[in-house]
């Protein structure tokens, strides 16, 4: 249930976040090359969404197993190895999460002691830096996730894209050219 809220709010928030950098990008464009005016803060406001948009990606990449990794080596051991190594990046990846929830919020609290603005729009910095805090925790949910289902069996490691995998299956998803052309040679 509460995975559900969590990936339903990633969603809507990722979604929200491209959609106003498009439209502001698109906006400031139209206004800097058809009016010969623009937003001055716009740059900065895109920034600030793109980085709000990575740390929210960060679970949710975690989350659908888009992250890409190098586990041809991690691939050889054994289940129970592979169950093994999983978990050892599962605690270092929540450690790490650990960290930046920590030395986020000590961010954020030091902004919001200054009450600072950002350089070039009326917004808080405090509340701008609020996202390392969020995102981290976001990301130390999806973690142990992970490791409770490697721990229950019922996933072997820590689940990465497989880039090659996907450009194979995209290539000859019935088999290879090669093998359908040796296939239509032997017919003949």
């Amino acid at each position: 249930m509460i995975s559900a809220v969590v990936t339903r709010l990633e969603e809507g928030l990722i979604a929200l976040l491209l959609a106003a950098m498009t439209s502001l990008t698109f906006v400031n464009v139209v206004m800097r090359y058809v009016f010969n005016s623009g937003l001055t803060w716009a740059l900065e406001i895109t920034e600030f969404l793109f980085a709000w948009l990575i740390l929210f990606g960060m679970s949710y990449g975690v989350k659908v197993g888009s992250h890409i990794g190098v586990d041809a080596l991690v691939r050889l051991f054994p289940d129970k190895v592979q169950r093994v190594i999983g978990l050892i990046v599962v605690g270092a990846g929540i450690l790490y999460s650990s960290w930046l929830i920590i030395g986020g919020w000590e961010l954020v609290s030091f902004n919001h002691m200054l009450e600072m603005e950002a350089e070039d729009s009326p917004v808080m910095l405090w509340f701008v830096y609020l996202i390392m805090p969020v995102g981290a925790t976001l990301l130390a949910f999806r973690l142990a996730q992970v490791g409770w289902r490697i721990i229950t069996g019922k996933q072997v490691g820590f689940n990465l894209a497989d880039e090659a995998r996907e450009a194979i299956d995209q290539i000859a998803p019935n088999g290879s050219d090669d093998d359908q052309n040796a296939s239509a040679k032997s017919k003949s």
